[in-house]
């Protein structure tokens, strides 16, 4: 079983109990020195912790998907509306992210921050650290600071420091002050080495409920954390050229180090980290890449069979729409009743659906090479539909007739999207071995797996683009961790350099919410997001590297009912056209199951448009200073209420 969160909502400095997993009674009062006696009622402090992820406008929903993570040169938004926190265009004041109550992200993760110092000030304190339970909490509470910390740094760039609990009196941990990152960069890399000194590797926790679950953290997670903060401390982002009170519009993409021997020893001890992670849980890297999302679709939490070193914990079909936000595409009109009932509830039929914010950039399905497994994984050019069979075409359905179909039939069926349609299908609803209704699927937020300490580790042994790495460590090859990451893709050696790291790890986290802030650290954002901008359009215009583009695609039908609670589903069993040199399928017969369609241009009566134009379809808005405006804005609601301890820079 999960061990999931329902929201029941609290104050900061209250601790709220969970309706199941391993919170079941109520929580007192977060200042009772008595709970911090007890190892149980510790670990209920620490649910407060993750109640905050569940909150709308949290990792419920905010805090994943396409609001936090793109564009990129491989992901685009697919919300059409007030997409400007997408095209780097944002402004001070958001409807959508920032609202006049507190309940923003910028607010949860402060508050998550609080609750968490709360617990470690309470167990510094009160607990006996001899015991082998509170020496676990007390890494877990570390940790889970320290990963919300560097997710407001991700998105904000400077925050404030605050490392001490509010006791009540205190306006100067109130109101702390917005600082220079490196200050807290420094703190949560001595945090988080005390957390893997404290917690054991998942299997050997104390706690029964935590232990070999990927819903709580262990010492490879504490370790993961360390190496991925590493790596972004060493490299590049956008900062105030000096730091100033008050916010400054000099700033540019700059080193986070200046000392070479400090990036240097940050690189070094990256490398490390992962290492001690190869050594104890190698046996975490799965053999096929595929089965690494559908454990996340099926539920998978033990921690012994799962690539996931940490998935964010969602109570099932109450909290958490990661695969409604991230996953592939359902229409609005495919009623949940027609999917089979493993997968999707009834529900009501307005909100069954997936909204599927993540659209891949066109040109990235051609950058794979053909024989990469994961590119059918990730990038999915269909999206599910559904036909009531009526005949009477009610508001919103078409009857849809197509070979090896009938017409008066009810049918779910993948139909066919375009190059400005292609959608991410590491989480599908058909994956899912439970039902559930509305758009609240509860599937854990991927965080971190065994992949990315690999490709990590490889990174950290050359260093950035200067190539000044330490080399490999521990007799670990950071060319073999590099290869076998390929190998699972089916995919021969190649030789290891920045350049590789950069492809390598677009082509296996696509979709995961990684690609950004990798681009950020290494300095490539603007570079990458101009060039794919302009590829784009040449692939849609037919020009330059992409003049030998086809534009019809021709796919085939199959039945298949596996998908259906009741009437039928069509799905497609080949689909041609996409790659290049793609010619008409010889078995191509349109009364066999076959459909041919435009991928580039669509036709409305007798005028004929291109799918993707710099009108509708665009990676940042023409003008934008897209390095100058990386990172979201403190939001005015939150500056209006930090007493002048807030402000911005970055031109905002």
């Amino acid at each position: 079983m999960k061990a999931k969160y329902l929201i029941l909502g609290a104050l900061a400095l209250v601790l709220v109990a969970c309706e199941k997993g391993f919170f079941q009674t109520e929580s007192p009062s977060a200042m009772d020195v008595a709970v911090f006696k007890s190892a149980d009622l510790t670990e209920q402090a620490i649910g407060a912790i993750y109640n905050t992820f569940g909150e709308d406008k949290s990792f419920r929903n905010r805090l994943c998907g396409g609001y936090v993570a793109m564009n990129t040169d491989i992901e685009h938004c697919s919300k059409s509306e007030d997409k400007d926190y997408a095209a780097y265009n944002i402004t001070g004041g958001t409807g959508d992210l920032s609202t006049s109550n507190g309940k923003d992200p910028w607010a949860y993760l402060n508050s998550a921050i609080e609750r968490a110092s709360v617990v470690i000030d309470g167990i510094r304190a009160n607990s006996d650290l001899n015991d082998a339970n509170f020496r676990y909490l007390l890494g877990e509470a570390l940790t889970l600071r320290a990963f919300c910390y560097l997710e407001m740094i991700k998105y904000w760039g400077d925050v404030p420091a605050c490392f001490d609990s509010f006791k009540g009196n205190n306006d100067e941990v109130l109101y702390s002050k917005k600082s220079d990152r490196n200050v807290i960069f420094e703190q949560l890399r001595s945090d988080l080495k005390e957390a893997a000194e404290l917690m054991p590797w998942s299997a050997a926790i104390p706690i029964s409920k935590a232990a070999n679950n990927t819903g709580r953290p262990s010492k490879a997670f504490a370790l993961g954390l360390l190496a991925r903060l590493d790596l972004m401390y060493a490299g590049l982002a956008m900062r105030p050229d000096v730091f100033t009170e008050g916010g400054t519009r000099s700033c540019h993409v700059q080193y986070n180090v200046k000392d070479a021997g400090k990036r240097l020893a940050l690189y070094e001890e990256a490398a490390k980290a992962c290492a001690q992670i190869i050594k104890t849980e190698d046996y975490k890297f799965k053999n096929s890449f595929d089965s690494i999302f559908l454990d996340l679709c099926h539920d998978v939490t033990d921690y012994s069979q799962s690539e996931w070193i940490w998935a964010m914990p969602f109570l099932d079909d109450s909290r958490g729409q990661v695969l409604a936000l991230t996953g592939n595409k359902i229409s609005t009109n495919c009623a949940g009743a027609l999917i089979n009932t493993r997968s999707y509830g009834s529900g009501n039929t307005n909100n069954t659906k997936t909204q599927a914010m993540i659209e891949i950039v066109p040109t990235f399905y051609y950058a794979y090479d053909k024989a990469d497994k994961r590119r059918d994984v990730t990038i999915l050019p269909w999206t599910w539909e559904y036909d009531d069979g009526s005949g009477t075409a009610p508001t919103g359905y078409v009857e849809v007739t197509f070979p090896g179909s009938k017409a008066g039939e009810k049918k779910v069926y993948q139909k066919n999207s375009n190059a400005g349609q292609m959608y991410c299908g590491k989480l599908r609803i058909e994956w899912m071995n439970r039902p559930y209704s509305s758009n609240e699927d509860g599937i854990d937020m991927p965080i971190l797996r065994y992949t990315d300490i690999l490709l990590m580790y490889a990174e950290a042994t050359i260093g950035s683009k200067e190539g000044n790495g330490p080399g490999d460590i521990d007799g670990i090859s950071g060319q073999q961790c590099f290869d076998r990451v390929r190998q699972r893709a089916g995919l021969p050696s190649k030789s290891l350099d920045f350049e590789a790291i950069v492809d390598e790890r677009a082509f296996e986290f696509c979709g995961e919410n990684i690609r950004k802030y990798d681009l950020m650290r290494w300095g490539l954002l603007k570079e990458k997001l101009e060039k794919a901008q302009k590829d784009v359009y040449d692939l849609q215009n037919a020009l330059g590297d992409y003049s030998w583009r086809n534009d019809t695609i021709w796919f085939h039908y199959v039945k298949n009912d596996a998908y259906a609670q009741n009437g039928h589903a069509y799905v497609f069993d080949r689909f041609v056209g996409l790659e290049k040199g793609s010619t008409c399928p010889p078995d191509y017969d349109k009364e066999q199951g076959w459909v041919a369609k435009s991928f580039f241009f669509k036709k409305s009566g007798e005028v004929i448009t291109p799918i993707i134009t710099p009108a509708d379809w665009y990676l940042y808005k023409e003008g934008t200073n897209i390095d100058m405006h990386q990172y979201w804005p403190i939001f005015d609601v939150n500056i209006s209420a930090s007493n002048g301890s807030l402000w911005n820079d970055y031109e905002y």
